[in-house]
């Protein structure tokens, strides 16, 4: 496979979206109320799809732990969102 055709994932600098994602959450717990609660749910959306994505491969542990943690991060969206 040509470096151009490989997946999103793969092509990803680990440090930069761990940074992307670092702001967007700062931002979105620091927005007023619905906008900040919108941003957490679209955060928990790319979660939720790489979640499905890596699902196979994880570890019956880590499937658990990322369960929690999105469970986690939806409820603090829709704390935020009402």
């Amino acid at each position: 496979m040509q470096p151009t055709q490989r997946p999103l994932l793969a092509r990803a600098n680990p440090t930069s979206v761990f940074l992307a994602t670092l702001a967007l959450v700062l931002v979105a717990l620091f927005a007023p109320g619905p906008v900040g609660g919108l941003l957490l749910l679209a955060l928990a959306a790319g979660l939720g799809w790489l979640l499905t994505v890596t699902w196979p491969v994880q570890a019956p542990q880590t499937r658990l732990i990322r369960l929690v943690m999105l469970t986690l991060l939806v409820a603090v969206a829709l704390v935020k969102l009402f």
